[in-house]
Parts: structure tokens; C-alpha cells; sequence
């Protein structure tokens, strides 16, 4: 068996997916499987995958990233697990840098690297807010994603314990996951740049939505749900869930329709509502 499983979903992508692949193929450490999951494109995507040797291809009709993302790891047999979007790259070491952390270290349950961002081609800056950092990520976290797919790196175990990425969140379903992970768990850093994340272009997932905080919104009623939360991260969590309800409310009478399900949510879900 492999040591490390990988993880590509792609959808009408063959040209990012063709450099994604070459990336991985790149790594300085090799004991790894490359699965990548077609999610019902029609580009071409196909015929990109098979330049390549040794990849185990499948194609799916289109279910959505998480559908792919956990389609793939059932027939990946790696004890490690990583995902790379096939929107993004890998730097040659990345895999030998998170597989010899995560062997220094066994405890660990999940880390991810620091990234490049180019958008459109450029390099830009991130701003504070998406700063990384390493430990207990949770409060931070709550507001938006601070752990990118590409970047993470994280044991079987705990992927099949946390039943993997929600497929009924359309987006937002890597925040869902990893705010439920850094509920219990530290999540790791690991402070080099060992991913190239490119955004910028139209296909992208926060491009294709409207109000994404409508699907941060579903992934905190779940957790507050879930009973996994300390004291604390409840009231953390309500604090957010409030604030996120209100601003889609007000977004909602802007555009001339009415937002009593946000109010009604967050008096559900957040006490003395």
C-alpha cells in the first residue's frame, strides 16, 4: 500500500488539471497514489489524465467537489491523505515535508503548509484575516476558512471519523469540515510555502454563489448541533452564527426580499435570541 493517498477532483479543467497532475507526478517523495476523480466534465479531461502514467482515473456524473473529493478517498489506500484542487499546484517537496512531520510526530492528527497566491497570474498578498496560523484555530476560524484543501495533509482515521465533506453544502464544504475538525483537534502548520494557489478565474466556487455565508451559516447550525462544542465554542460559535444571520437579513431586505429565516435561525440556534 501506498503511504500517501492523493487526491485530485477536477470539472471541465484540462488544462489547470494537466499542471496539477505534473506537480504531483514532481514530488521528491514518491510512495504515494494519485487518484483523480472526473466529476463529469466534457473538455477533454480525459485525454489530459491519460498523458500521464500510473494515475488511477474515474469519472463520475457531476455531484459537486465534495462528492469527488470523497469518492476518491474510498478507493485510495494510503494511511495519509492529502487533496490537491486542480486549480492549484504543488511544490516539489511538499509531500516529503508533511509526511516526514507527520512521522516526527504521531500524535498529529492533521497540518497543512503556508501558499503562494497568484491571481490571474500575479502574486498578491493575503490579507491579515487570511493569515495561517498553527495550534488551536478555531475562534479564528469561524468567520471564513483558514485551511486550504491543497495545503492539508491529515490521517485516515480521522477523515472516516469525521465522515468526510458534507456533499449537501453545495460550497463552503472544506469550511464545514475543518471548523469540525478544529473543534477537537489542533490543526498544524507548517510555515513553508509548499502550495501555489491560483485564483481569479470565473469557475471558481466563490465566483459561481451568491452569499456564501448562507452555507457557513448551515455548517455552524450543524455544529452547534452536534454537542462536540466546550462552553467557550458554543458561545463563540453563537456569536458568529448572530452576526453572519444578520448581515444576510440585511442583504436580503436590500434586494427587496424578506430575511426572517436568518432571524428565525439564529434564534434557534443561539440562546437569549
Amino acid at each position: 500500500m501506498p503511504q500517501v493517498s492523493v487526491i485530485i477532483p477536477t470539472y471541465n479543467r484540462c488544462e489547470f488539471v494537466r499542471e496539477a497532475i505534473a506537480s504531483v507526478v514532481a514530488q521528491s517523495f514518491s510512495d504515494f497514489e494519485l487518484i483523480v476523480v472526473d466529476d463529469g466534465s466534457d473538455d477533454g479531461t480525459v485525454e489530459t489524465v491519460r498523458e500521464f502514467a500510473g494515475i488511477c482515473y474515474v469519472w463520475q456524473p457531476n455531484r459537486g467537489v465534495s462528492a469527488a473529493r470523497n469518492y476518491g478517498v474510498s478507493l485510495s489506500s494510503g494511511e495519509l491523505i492529502a487533496f490537491l484542487d486542480s486549480d492549484d499546484l504543488w511544490q516539489p517537496q511538499k509531500l516529503e515535508h508533511q509526511v516526514r512531520f507527520m512521522a516526527e510526530q504521531q500524535d498529529v492528527q492533521i497540518c497543512q503548509t503556508e501558499e503562494i497566491w497568484l491571481r490571474n497570474g500575479v502574486r498578491v498578498n493575503q490579507h491579515n484575516k487570511h493569515r495561517k496560523s498553527g495550534g488551536d484555530i478555531f475562534a479564528r476560524s469561524l468567520e471564513l476558512c483558514l485551511v486550504s484543501p491543497s495545503a492539508v495533509m491529515l490521517r485516515r482515521g480521522l477523515f472516516e471519523r469525521m465522515a468526510g465533506f458534507d456533499e449537501s453544502l453545495p460550497a463552503c464544504e472544506d469550511y464545514d469540515l475543518w471548523l469540525r475538525i478544529a473543534a477537537t483537534l489542533p490543526v498544524h502548520l507548517i510555515e513553508t510555502p509548499l502550495v501555489i494557489k491560483r485564483g481569479g478565474h470565473a469557475d471558481q466556487l466563490s465566483h459561481q454563489f451568491w452569499g456564501m455565508d448562507r452555507f457557513r451559516v448551515a455548517a455552524l447550525c450543524k455544529l452547534l448541533e452536534s454537542g462536540v462544542l466546550s462552553e467557550e465554542q458554543r458561545q463563540q460559535a453563537e456569536s458568529v452564527l448572530r452576526k453572519k444571520c444578520r448581515i444576510l437579513a440585511q442583504g436580503a431586505k436590500k434586494r427587496g426580499q424578506a430575511g426572517e429565516q436568518y432571524h428565525a435561525v439564529a434564534q434557534q440556534f443561539c440562546r437569549g435570541v
